[in-house]
């Protein structure tokens, strides 16, 4: 009779314990890995509008290859293949050969790109 009220019966599953580590590790994870997954976001919107940019120039001087005393818009540029990267702003502040000039900036990025007459592209701070 004591045997049988000692005896272990062959139970299974985990317990209470074994499951709140697991919820804790699980929890741990996920602290590290949120804040670097915003940060990766972060910097892919702000490359989408860096490479708009650099995208925008080439396409201009394309134009400008073929109409040098032009002024291109956004739609010449895109005859020249440009391609608008989604969620890209795009401002063309000054559209001739020699003074050319842009904005862009991504609606979730945290900086503004800007394109100058040689070029180069330089970054803001929103």
């Amino acid at each position: 009779m004591l045997q049988k009220l000692t005896k272990k019966r062959n139970e299974k599953g985990f317990t209470l314990i074994e499951l709140m580590i697991v919820i804790a590790i699980i929890g741990i994870l996920a602290a590290i890995a949120i804040p670097n997954f915003i940060q990766y976001r972060k910097r892919a919107y702000n490359s989408a509008a860096n490479a708009d940019s650099k995208n925008l120039y080439t396409a201009a001087q394309a134009y400008y290859t073929d109409y040098p005393t032009g002024a291109p818009g956004l739609a010449d540029l895109v005859a020249y293949g440009f391609r608008q990267s989604k969620d890209v702003v795009i401002s063309i502040t000054a559209a001739t050969q020699s003074n050319f000039g842009a904005t862009t900036d991504h609606g979730s990025g945290d900086k503004i790109f800007t394109v100058a007459p040689d070029g180069g592209i330089t970054s803001a701070a929103k």
